[in-house]
């Protein structure tokens, strides 16, 4: 479970009662992306055939830019998380971060999904004592590429949802 029991106002848009801007949740999607994309090559080795993640990670990006339709990048997310369901380990956790990454256009809050996945895939991709360093190189990478518009929105959010992240956000 990546989502709180009770959703964060700073998460949804003010059109809904919230506090979120649209160009705030644009920078969180085009963040998820990036996040989803720094591991995704751990699922193309394996399933070099499978154009699902990327394809989810490619509507996010057309969101942003108005070229789809929010209900068009969901549904490409949801067809990444389908990529994952018979996979096992980074391949499987790297798949379910683009899924994440395509369902922001849907609820912003999904942008510390596709985030926790990645690192959680750059853990599973390396071996026995690495894989705790291999998690926190992947979440300090992850914050290096957060916008200054947001840096504080998601660095806070990691604090408050880390417990049911999985603790990954501890670097």
């Amino acid at each position: 479970m990546i989502l709180p029991k009770v959703r964060d106002p700073r998460f949804v848009t003010i059109r809904r009662g919230g506090t979120l801007t649209d160009s705030d949740h644009r920078l969180l999607a085009l963040w998820a992306a990036s996040c989803a994309e720094h591991v995704l090559e751990l699922f193309e080795s394996v399933r070099p055939g499978d154009p699902r993640p990327r394809a989810a990670i490619e509507h996010a990006r057309a969101w942003v830019r108005g070229e789809v339709k929010m209900m068009q990048a969901r549904a490409a997310g949801g067809h990444a998380m389908g990529a994952a369901r018979d996979l096992r380990g980074a391949a499987r956790h790297a798949a379910y971060a683009a899924g994440q990454a395509g369902a922001v256009a849907h609820v912003a809050a999904h942008e510390l999904g596709a985030a926790a996945y990645a690192i959680k895939a750059a853990r599973a991709a390396v071996p026995g004592e690495e894989s705790a360093a291999a998690g926190q190189r992947e979440c300090r990478w992850q914050r290096e590429q957060l916008p200054d518009e947001i840096r504080e929105l998601v660095l806070d959010d990691q604090r408050l949802r880390n417990e049911i992240c999985w603790s990954v956000f501890d670097c």
